[in-house]
């Protein structure tokens, strides 16, 4: 699991780390702010995937041809943020979703 975390970037990974710790307090604290700090997650996810796939296609294009298994190790690690940022958010949507069936 912490070979994914080194693999998504520590950049971007720390970031969602980050966002999912704020899910949770914003859950715990300000319960209206869940959706939104998840969907801040997902949307940096998507921003990781497209910038690590920029910096590939750069590399791509600097080097000439490349094989087909390091295009898809490529793809296969640049979505590693997406998953992470999607997980995020679907956990902020059921959070949300307990609170609104506690209420109910």
């Amino acid at each position: 699991m912490l070979d994914l975390f080194y693999q998504g970037g520590l950049l971007f990974m720390t970031l969602l780390t980050i966002l999912l710790i704020g899910v949770i307090v914003s859950f715990l604290k300000f319960p209206k702010w869940t959706k939104e700090v998840g969907l801040l997650a997902l949307s940096t996810g998507i921003l990781g995937q497209i910038i690590g796939l920029y910096s590939a296609f750069q590399g791509i294009e600097q080097m000439g041809a490349v094989s087909q298994q390091m295009m898809a190790g490529g793809l296969k690690v640049s979505s590693i943020t997406t998953i992470y940022g999607l997980v995020i958010y679907v956990i902020s949507l059921l959070l949300q979703l307990a609170k609104k069936i506690k209420l109910s």
